[in-house]
């Protein structure tokens, strides 16, 4: 088995179109994972996504390590044969689940947060069932924009008990599915990203709050890297002794919070001793997102792939691409679909309905156009917006996966659209169609 490799094809500014190689397939960036948390994207089936184009797909290590555990997945032939997808998979660390445990509990206004327009900034504080929904039943931080960037927020939510404590040796945990107490390492997260045997996973590292100053930014900073240097070492020292070596390549994570001295030393640290680069952290807003990325490009080798971890809105495809990235990964489109948003292309889809609207409202309920005007996907070349609208108000199954489909299909599409954009040097031009 030999270890994935990436080179660049095509350049357009510094929006990169390339590939990464792995022993189970090639994935052409710039490349969007969905996220299969528990070793499944929710609703969808790997021939579904297959059939979508999805040439990657991301999955969870706390939760798989969780449930069913690394051993079980081990014994019944690794991740791919588990889950029967014999496509390239990535795993990230485990850090970003540990932290909403911590500082995401313990203090109020620490959460998943949205920039929305205008610079307003709102938060998602419940999870939205369409068993509960009501007319009403949607809070605009949700419908406008949904981001795994983590923001600050003043709120008068109450504080919870946290249920980690970060020590040097690692992180010490309650389970969210029962309580039991678990530790996680920097060997054992990547022992288990080793285990199930993903092409491409990532080292452990300590998410900083975007409450916190530049002193404990830089402590948590330090933290990190240690974690990162013997998540390294765990890794070289694997490969050497499994009975079945997985070559696998790994990626470092850069973080800094909002400090610009503190990402570029990460970057710099990352891009020392990793052969790929995950961008992560928090971030205050977008705009402070989009300015970490181009602190961190410019301290990294031009040669080595970069992946945002946690972006899926259609402005911010374009600008993380522009940018330099090369895969991304997200809930969004799945954790909308299941919602009753659908994506939709330009004109109808703008920067102000953010590319998407309520299929789930009554104006729907008798329409014979399809979800999207020109898409070719299964969904929309079979159903009308009636039938989907109605298997959402029957509360039918059927409704999360038609609407799931569209939505992978729609951001998938848009990434090869960008890809063929760059290959063209043509991007600026598409970016321009679609933003402005």
């Amino acid at each position: 088995m030999n270890k994935p490799t990436f080179k660049i094809i095509s350049k357009d500014g510094k929006a990169r179109a390339g590939e990464i190689k792995t022993d189970h397939g090639i994935v052409l960036t710039p490349a969007f994972l969905p996220v299969g948390t528990k070793a499944t994207v929710k609703s969808l089936t790997p021939q579904q996504l297959k059939e979508i184009g999805i040439e990657a797909v991301l999955a969870n290590t706390y939760h798989l390590h969780l449930q069913p555990g690394e051993d079980t997945i081990g014994k019944l032939g690794g991740l791919h044969k588990f889950m029967n997808w014999n496509k390239p998979l990535m795993t990230d660390s485990g850090g970003f689940q540990v932290f909403s445990l911590g500082v995401g509990l313990e203090k109020p206004g620490v959460k998943f947060l949205k920039d929305l327009d205008y610079g307003r900034l709102k938060i998602e504080n419940r999870t939205l069932k369409v068993e509960d929904r009501r007319s009403n039943h949607h809070p605009s931080s949700i419908i406008n924009n949904l981001s795994s960037t983590v923001n600050p927020l003043s709120s008068n939510e109450e504080s919870r008990p946290r249920l980690n404590r970060i020590t040097e040796e690692g992180v010490e945990f309650q389970s969210h599915i029962d309580g039991s107490k678990h530790k996680l390492t920097p060997e054992l997260s990547v022992e288990i990203q080793e285990k199930i045997g993903a092409d491409l996973i990532i080292a452990f590292d300590d998410l900083e709050s975007p409450t916190y100053s530049f002193e404990q930014t830089k402590k948590s900073l330090e933290l990190t890297n240690r974690w990162e240097l013997r998540s390294l070492k765990t890794h070289l020292a694997f490969q050497g002794v499994a009975l079945e070596p997985q070559r696998q390549l790994l990626y470092g994570v850069t973080h800094g919070g909002q400090f610009e001295s503190l990402r570029r030393e990460s970057a710099r640290f990352v891009d020392k001793h990793f052969d790929a680069v995950a961008l992560g952290g928090a971030h205050r807003n977008k705009s402070n997102m989009y300015q970490v990325i181009e602190w961190t490009v410019e301290e990294l080798d031009e040669e080595k792939p970069r992946h945002m971890l946690g972006i899926g809105e259609v402005d911010d495809i374009f600008e993380v691409i522009e940018r330099g990235v090369d895969t991304f990964d997200c809930v969004i489109p799945t954790r909308l679909g299941r919602m009753g948003h659908v994506f939709i292309y330009p004109p109808e889809g703008n920067i102000k309905n953010r590319f998407r609207y309520d299929i789930t409202k009554s104006k729907y309920a008798k329409d014979q156009r399809p979800i999207a005007k020109d898409c070719d996907c299964y969904v929309c070349q079979n159903f009308t917006q009636a039938y989907i609208n109605h298997l959402f108000r029957s509360r039918e199954l059927l409704a999360y996966t038609l609407a799931t489909y569209h939505n992978v299909y729609f951001i998938n599409d848009l990434t090869n659209k960008i890809r063929q954009a760059i290959l063209n040097k043509k991007f600026i031009e598409l970016k321009k169609k679609w933003l402005l």
